[in-house]
């Protein structure tokens, strides 16, 4: 009873110390709350939810007509009543009125009667999808109401048909996310498909079989025979369980991107937690040195403040689980837009138990050093305020080991990239390294520089008091805000390149699916030179005869051999290429097929000159040796491909074409109504459009990354806070000193707000200067494009930094500044 009584007196006595260390805990309590209890909600979400998010049993995918076996196969099992089908179409073309006054754009999606098996079409009428859609009858996204000025009842031109706006749909199952889309979602019935005239040979067209499975048992049954007779190049055969969801590709993608943040937040609130337990056991010096000349051990000192530290911790740890949930929800009702009703997210007890003995294993990592060397503290502390110096080393390099291990296993544990998540890690690592060094460097430049200003010096010899954690401060705050300010001017740079200031003499316009014979149709109509590009789509099944693991290269991130790539013949360099290997684009003395690659297919897979690939075209395999390697002079939206063939290996292949034109904006919208007039079949991209769909999405994905780095921003002024806490008593008798001497509040006032301003000055100036040097290298290596510092605005974040750290830094100062001399110097014990 005695025991618990002292912890509340040294609670109660440190209240507000105490009071941070349970902040930072829930800072990091918080953050893994959120991040397991989301990822875990999301998956179990998406597990209950996957029927109907992909609308049936099993989904064949192929972007060319079914292959033989498996059609047969599918056309047995449905004679057998053992599945039921359901086919459709997917594509892109430009719908427009039928006075030819509009166009857009859009998604068209032709199905038949049983589509979907499972989930529903929500219409904006509420009346059953199947009834409402039929021949000559159309539904189409609110999207295209708005764009194109109709309503329902209205005609459209689809193609070389007009059909009738008989709904409006709301959601559909299988594609629940609409972040970044071409077009919106016009549904056709697939009685009107041939009326169309849209299914040219060579166009881009994914088909879908979806199948319902009459009895459950058998689905692992069937989906195993379907896959033995699919070509394993050109068709997926995936059941509800396996296949990936518009939303289950984007779910993994976000929370890759949170766990990566969230690496970053722990550390940044690890170090808040071990700064701000360090401040606080360093307050309670003269009482555990009192503790110790009474005869209390090492080790009822550590037993005492462990038990002290792991009462804030579970104090922290219930504010965090309930900031926790909060962010949660709010990232559930961020997500709502992007969210089919046919998917919940329910909350997962299991997530949020992980994320809570993550935060305690946290805490207990963090907290051993500062706990384990009260053994260092002397009874001689009671007469003298001397720095204790560490005398071992070991504890040290243990806490940095278990450290190191915990993170790696974080990384093992929830990142499917284990590889890139390592390589975040130690990013993340060198970049806390960086910051410690320079900012070592900054703080002993200032202590060597004589300054002449006396308010100043002061401020300088402040930073240097006993107890002082300056250098955890400015590091932590340095990290968060480079973040913050890298984040930011990435966001500009990609924004002043691609939208602002897009460059004049680059297409603005792309058309797809030209049929080879429209070619003088379509120069006529655009009225200006055309250049044409063939494209002839294929596979790559094998790199020197060693064939593509497709399942391997889907698991890598970024771009790989598991899809499906444009091909082209042409005999020439582009304006913006240039050859890194071989001397001319072909061999002239070449008695088998060449190809020309894009160095970027070399960082797919190591290839040089001489090597061979072997392509699949709609069935055909070809093998080709590569003749040369090409590279582009500038990142700039002009066409490109990764495979350039010579046209006499390509030639007679089954092909479209595709031209990319730069119009002036206002006449956008009338060559292309002018083209779809003439040929429906062609769809038409304004790429002005899309930048500005890909610029609200940068913006969501980067005010998500500022939330989340202001969180570990807070961490460094919670040690702020803390630090001053802790040199409480030092500041206090500097204040009364200068007050004896004759100094005005105002001065002392002027120190204090100079040192915090030092601080954040400081501190904005490193992350300034290493956000500066990591977009340039991003936006030059990365992205290839212009970079631009956008100074004006880094002033403006510099002076928010300098008012946020200096405001905060004052409040945590105010019960110092108001001591008087008279009440301090009674204080004091005689002597």
């Amino acid at each position: 009873m005695l025991h618990l009584h002292i912890l509340m007196r040294q609670l109660m006595r440190s209240s507000k110390q105490a009071t941070l260390f349970a902040l930072c805990v829930a800072l990091s309590v918080a953050t893994l709350t959120t991040l397991s209890g989301f990822a875990r909600s999301v998956n179990r979400s998406l597990e209950n939810d996957a029927r109907r998010l992909q609308a049936a049993d099993i989904i064949i995918r192929t972007y060319e007509a079914l292959s033989k076996p498996l059609n047969a196969a599918v056309q047995e099992l449905t004679r057998q009543g053992r599945v039921v089908p359901s086919r459709y179409y997917r594509f892109y073309s430009v719908v427009r009125r039928v006075d030819e006054g509009a166009s857009l754009l859009s998604s068209l999606k032709v199905v038949d009667g049983n589509y979907p098996f499972y989930g529903k079409v929500r219409l904006r009428s509420g009346r059953p999808f199947s009834q409402v859609l039929g021949p000559g009858r159309i539904v189409v996204a609110p999207t295209v109401l708005d764009r194109l000025g109709v309503s329902v009842g209205d005609s459209l031109q689809v193609g070389y048909t007009s059909l009738t706006i008989a709904d409006v749909v709301l959601a559909e199952p299988d594609r629940p996310l609409n972040l970044f889309a071409l077009g919106p979602r016009v549904f056709i019935s697939v009685h009107d498909l041939d009326a169309l005239g849209l299914l040219e040979k060579g166009s881009r067209i994914r088909r879908v079989v979806l199948l319902k499975v009459i009895t459950p048992g058998e689905l692992d049954a069937i989906t195993t025979a379907l896959r033995r007779v699919a070509d394993p190049q050109s068709e997926s055969v995936e059941t509800f369980r396996t296949a990936r969801s518009g939303i289950k590709r984007f779910m993994d993608n976000f929370i890759f991107f949170l766990d990566l943040v969230g690496l970053l937040i722990l550390m940044v609130s690890g170090a808040g937690i071990q700064g701000t337990l360090a401040a606080f056991l360093a307050e309670k010096q003269p009482t555990l040195a009192i503790m110790k000349s009474v005869g209390a051990t090492g080790s009822y000192v550590m037993r005492h403040f462990m038990l002290l530290a792991l009462i804030l911790a579970l104090a922290g740890t219930t504010v965090g689980v309930g900031a926790g949930l909060g962010l949660v929800y709010a990232l559930t009702i961020a997500l709502s837009a992007f969210l089919s009703p046919e998917m919940h997210l329910v909350l997962a007890g299991s997530g949020v138990a992980e994320g809570v003995g993550l935060g305690l294993t946290i805490v207990a990592l963090f907290a051993f050093l500062p706990l384990y060397r009260l053994k260092e503290t002397r009874p001689v502390m009671i007469f003298r305020r001397d720095v204790v110096r560490p005398s071992k080393r070991w504890p040290m390099l243990l806490s940095a080991a278990l450290l190191g291990l915990f993170f790696f296993a974080l990384v093992y544990w929830h990142m499917t990239d284990v590889r890139f998540g390592l390589y975040f890690l130690a990013a993340i690592a060198a970049l806390i390294a960086a910051a410690f060094l320079l900012t070592r460097l900054s703080l002993g430049f200032l202590k060597r520089r004589p300054v002449r200003h006396l308010m100043l010096r002061q401020a300088v010899k402040g930073l240097f008091r006993q107890g002082n954690a300056v250098t955890p401060v400015v590091v932590t705050l340095t990290v968060s805000l480079g973040v913050i300010f890298a984040v930011y001017l990435i966001e500009q740079n990609l924004d002043e390149t691609f939208v602002r200031a897009y460059p004049k003499d680059t297409p603005n316009l792309f058309f797809l699916d030209i049929q080879p014979n429209q070619r003088e149709t379509f120069t006529r109509t655009v009225q200006q030179p055309v250049e044409f590009y063939p494209i002839i789509r294929a596979r790559v099944t094998a790199i020197n005869n060693r064939p593509i693991d497709r399942a391997q290269e889907h698991r890598r991130r970024g771009d790989n051999f598991g899809r499906v790539f444009n091909l082209t013949y042409r005999a020439h360099l582009l304006a913006d290429e240039r050859l890194i290997s071989g001397k001319t684009l072909f061999r002239s003395d070449g008695s088998q097929p060449q190809v020309s690659i894009l160095d970027q297919v070399v960082e797919m897979h190591q290839m040089a000159v001489g090597d061979t690939i072997t392509f699949n075209i709609q069935g055909v395999p070809l093998t080709a040796r590569i003749a040369s390697i090409r590279t582009r002079t500038s990142k700039s939206l002009r066409p490109f491909f990764y495979f350039v063939f010579p046209e006499t290996v390509l030639g007679k292949a089954p092909q479209t074409l595709f031209t990319a034109l730069r119009v002036s904006p206002e006449r956008i919208s009338a060559v292309q109504n002018k083209v779809v007039a003439a040929l429906p079949n062609v769809s038409a991209i304004d790429l002005s459009e899309t930048l500005r769909v890909f610029a609200g999405v940068l913006q969501r994905l980067s005010s998500i990354i500022r939330l989340f780095s202001l969180i570990s921003m807070a961490a460094g002024l919670l040690i702020l806070v803390s630090t001053i806490l802790a040199t409480r008593a030092e500041r206090i008798k500097e204040s009364v000193f200068y007050k004896i001497l004759g100094a005005k509040k105002r001065f002392v006032v002027g120190v204090f707000a100079m040192e915090n301003l030092l601080i954040g000055l400081l501190s904005a100036l490193l992350a300034l200067g290493m956000a500066q040097l990591g977009t340039f290298l991003i936006c030059k290596y990365n992205f290839e494009i212009g970079y631009h510092p956008f100074w004006w605005a880094c002033i403006q974040m510099m002076a928010a930094t300098l008012g946020g750290v200096t405001i905060i830094g004052m409040l945590a100062s105010r019960s110092i500044l108001n001591k008087k001399p008279v009440v301090y110097l009674r204080e004091q014990p005689d002597g």
